[in-house]
Order: structure tokens, then sequence, then C-alpha cells
């Protein structure tokens, strides 16, 4: 999946900045702005102009926005697929992602929508957004720079922002300072970092797609953060479970449940053990799943959103060649110790004086004549 290709620029430094620091970077972001692109917004436009950060934050101009948006990589959980099948080849050395590539996070910022009205609308029967971004990637043996689009239906919507702030503080370099995209719903592809231009057109690019189809919203999924895959677990007939669910498209999670004999049987997660509903993040969740299991079992989680959207029982049914969106339920592989199992069974995994006590009713090795 190659998208067009654009000239690099530079991508800025990492790390902290002090006041002034930050009062000349993004200066000098401005100019970088006005000399490479005099014309920040452009394509099918009425008006092509530029906008500076302080533009763009006086709120006499554009009204202010503040949103709380979960972002999910289209690659959560791909290790999976990769652990399955093998894929799409660059994506396998590159970013073999578990359950961790989400994150939510406050954002404020104006609604683009606002900053295309501000340059007399699209014209020309423009029907997408295309946002570059000053990062520089490795795909298909060739080095690009960042390169996605959304559709105007979406920008219409006021569901995708230009955000400067995180979480209370000056946007993170790590996370695109000093201006990002925030695409609420959508992949966190398409939340591009470094922003440096806009260009309306009539066609998407191509970009992030797979199997030919474009990934824009992002399914229900979720995902059992503890305990791990593989670890032993010594308990007293209850596992203390921790996770996260999540439904993109402005839908959320109703309703999420627990297994522990890989899917036959359900917990639900009583609604008090899930965070609040919000339509456009993840709900986190705990619970303490009943176990009486002695030895392995498997773990499983998954989720119905409130469209009545869940997730398909194995991998296999959402593999696909590009390894992206694993909506799978999510399943862990784990050692029970319940110790409030009764019973002789469990002396064989005991101290030399437990062993004792047990070879003295059953001989250890010999049977009597």
């Amino acid at each position: 999946m190659t998208g067009p290709k654009t000239k690099a620029l530079a991508p800025q430094t990492f790390g902290h900045l002090t006041k002034n620091e930050k009062a000349i970077e993004s200066d000098s972001w401005d100019t970088v702005l006005r000399e490479k692109h005099p014309d920040m917004l452009d394509g099918l436009v009425q008006d092509p102009r530029s906008f500076t950060l302080d533009d763009l934050m006086d709120e006499s101009k554009f009204p202010r926005v503040e949103k709380t948006v979960t972002m999910q990589c289209s690659g959560t959980r791909r290790i999976e697929q990769i652990t399955k099948y093998a894929g799409q080849g660059d994506e396998v050395p590159q970013a073999p992602w578990a359950e961790g590539a989400i994150g939510t996070a406050h954002y404020v910022g104006v609604s683009l929508r606002k900053v295309v009205k501000a340059c007399g609308g699209l014209v020309d029967g423009a029907k997408h957004l295309e946002l570059y971004g000053a990062d520089t990637y490795f795909k298909d043996d060739e080095a690009m720079n960042y390169l996605v689009s959304v559709p105007w239906s979406k920008v219409k919507a006021n569901e995708v922002l230009l955000a400067w702030e995180m979480n209370g503080e000056i946007l993170p370099r790590i996370h695109g300072y000093p201006l990002r995209i925030v695409v609420m719903g959508y992949i966190g592809a398409r939340s591009v970092k470094w922003l440096y231009r806009i260009k309306a057109i009539r066609e998407p690019s191509r970009a992030p797609m797979t199997d030919g189809i474009q990934i824009q919203e992002m399914p229900v999924s979720s995902a059992i953060m503890s305990p791990w895959t593989k670890q032993v677990l010594i308990h007293n007939g209850k596992i203390r479970c921790k996770g996260w669910a999540y439904s993109g498209g402005g839908r959320w999670p109703e309703r999420v449940e627990l297994s522990t004999d890989g899917g036959f049987n359900w917990y639900t997660i009583p609604l008090e053990k899930l965070s609040r509903k919000r339509k456009w993040t993840w709900r986190s969740w705990e619970f303490d799943l009943p176990c009486d299991v002695e030895g392995w079992i498997e773990i499983v989680c998954r989720s119905w959103d409130n469209s009545r959207n869940t997730q398909p029982p194995d991998v296999r049914t959402a593999w696909n060649w590009g390894l992206h969106l694993t909506s799978s339920c999510h399943r862990i592989s784990v050692y029970s110790v319940n110790k409030d199992a009764a019973g002789d069974e469990s002396a064989a995994r005991g101290t030399w004086d437990e062993y004792e006590k047990f070879w003295s009713q059953p001989d250890p090795r010999d049977a009597k004549d």
C-alpha cells in the first residue's frame, strides 16, 4: 500500500522546551509554513490561504473545541494475525503490535470545518481533505512523507480537529507539536501529526487501506490488559482482570463479557465495573472472574456496542493481507492455581513434606501384589 509521495519536510527533534524555546520554535514553524507552503489550506477551495497558530488560537475567529478522544491504530493486536499467518511484509518486522496500540486523551483545538469555511468553502466537486504530515516513513522499499485524507462529510460533521493542546499541556513533540489532526472515531493513522498542509481534492488518497478497502472507522474491539498471557496466577477462586473496550464511528461499548473456558460460558461485567460511556472514547473495565479450574485455561474477552455489533470468535475470521483491524475476541492463556481448591491433587504441586504425606497413603511408584 503506497500513498502519494511528497517532498520531505524535516521533522522536529524530540525533547523538552522552555517557554521561550517553545515561542521561538512556534515562530520558526510559522516561518516554515509561510516559506515552504504559503497556502496551508489549498487545492479546491475558494480562497487558498495560510494560518499561523495565533490565527487558529484567536477565539474571535475560530470557536475553541475540547474533546476527549480515543485513538486506536488499525494495527492494534496485529501480532495475533502475524502469529496465525504471514501477511504484508513491511508490517511484520516494523509493527508487530499487541493490545497496547491505543490511548485516550483530552484535546483542545478548532474544527477543521471552520477553517475550510474561512477559505470560502470547497469548489469544483471537492469531497476530501488531504493531510500532510512532516514525518518520514518507509513503505514498500520507499521513503516518503506521511499523507492521508478524510472525507468532507466527516469534516462537515465537526468531527475533525486541528489540535495544539493535549491533556492540559502544549501538544508534546512526540504527539505532533505544534499542530496535529484529531479525527474522532477513525483509525489513528488519519490523525496526522506535525501537520503542515491541507489540500482539498476530489478523490481520496489511497492510503491507508487493506484488500482495496479504505480503513476509516474502527470496528468494535476489546482486550485484556491484566493478567498477561502465559502468567501463573495464584488466586482464591477469582482472577482479577482489567482491560478496555472500544468501538469507532461514534459508537460505544454497551456490554463486555469474559470467559474462562475458551468462550463456551460467559460472565457479563457489571456496569458499575465499566467506566462511563462517551461517544468517542473507550470504556475501561475490571472484574473478579470466577475460576475453579486447576491448570491451563483460556480467558476470552468480547464486547458489544450500541449498534449490537460484536467481535468474531477467532482471529482467523479477522485475518487480512494488510494485517489490520484485529477485531476478534481477545484470548490469553494463563496457568490457574486455585488456593481454595480442595483435594489431594493439589499436593502434587506442594513441598517435600506434602509429598511425603501424600506418598504415605498411596505409594509413590509401586503397586501391591
